[in-house]
């Protein structure tokens, strides 16, 4: 392997700056992209560029080839700063281009509850309803919350429960089936449960969690299950689901 850097890439001060200006544009061109895929690989296709031309320029360096060494990390700093500048702007201006929820309908024949307002507290913390937070249940059941922005949500949980465990979510548009935030709601979703000596406990998360999929002002249906994962290793159990009407987080 060092021998194919040394040989390949090394010795070839030019191609280290080729690749990373290559990589640098297709991020800039896919920067927008709702393509997951696409997007994955430039971000590792510019990872491993950034690493190369790193380890050619210290290369150089310890050669004694000092101006080929300060050039090569002297584009990498400017590119990298380029590069952040490029992706904050995009972020914060950047044209609406979540298209998911454009052609969904609002399911028919199915009960869809709408998210309760929470108040905001100094800290963006969400503040439930005191008739929400007195009330007594019998059963199971699941209360979702809108947070401070659209797409960004809470939920309350009242559960038995005769063990130690964590619950999260599962979010799936109703009419397609489409898994959403499949990648990070698990963990953002995560709530733990302790035993509640057969009485029905409420418990409720400390943040928000988010769902990407559509933005601001376009409604769809949402089934959300609630599931439930021992700490002694056991499979994880669907507990509940309910169905509400729902925005994503306009990025």
């Amino acid at each position: 392997m060092i021998k194919f850097l040394k040989k390949y890439v090394l010795l070839r001060w030019w191609l280290p700056l080729i690749l990373f200006l290559l990589s640098a544009l297709i991020f800039r061109i896919l920067i927008s992209s709702t393509n997951k895929t696409l997007l994955n690989l430039s971000d590792f296709f510019l990872l491993f560029t950034i690493c190369l031309l790193l380890i050619a320029g210290i290369w150089q360096l310890i050669k004694g080839k000092v101006h080929l060494g300060l050039l090569q990390l002297g584009i990498l700093f400017i590119g990298i700063v380029s590069i952040i500048i490029v992706s904050t702007f995009t972020s914060m201006f950047g044209p609406d281009i979540d298209t998911f929820a454009d052609n969904l309908e609002l399911p028919k024949n199915i009960i869809l509850e709408k998210p309760i307002d929470t108040k905001m507290g100094e800290n963006f913390d969400g503040i439930r309803p005191d008739s929400i937070q007195q009330i007594i249940k019998n059963k199971i059941d699941f209360q979702l919350y809108n947070s401070f922005q659209p797409g960004l949500y809470e939920y309350d949980l009242w559960i038995n429960s005769k063990k130690n465990g964590t619950v999260f979510l599962k979010a799936f548009e109703i009419t397609q089936e489409v898994e959403l935030s499949a990648s990070r709601l698990k963990e953002s979703s995560s709530l733990r449960i302790s035993i509640t000596n057969d009485s029905i406990k409420r418990f409720k998360t400390d943040d928000d969690f988010t769902i990407y999929e559509g933005d601001w002002g376009k409604p769809y249906g949402a089934r959300f299950e609630v599931w439930f994962k021992p700490d002694n290793d056991e499979n994880e159990m669907k507990l509940l689901e309910k169905n509400y009407v729902i925005e994503g987080w306009m990025r």
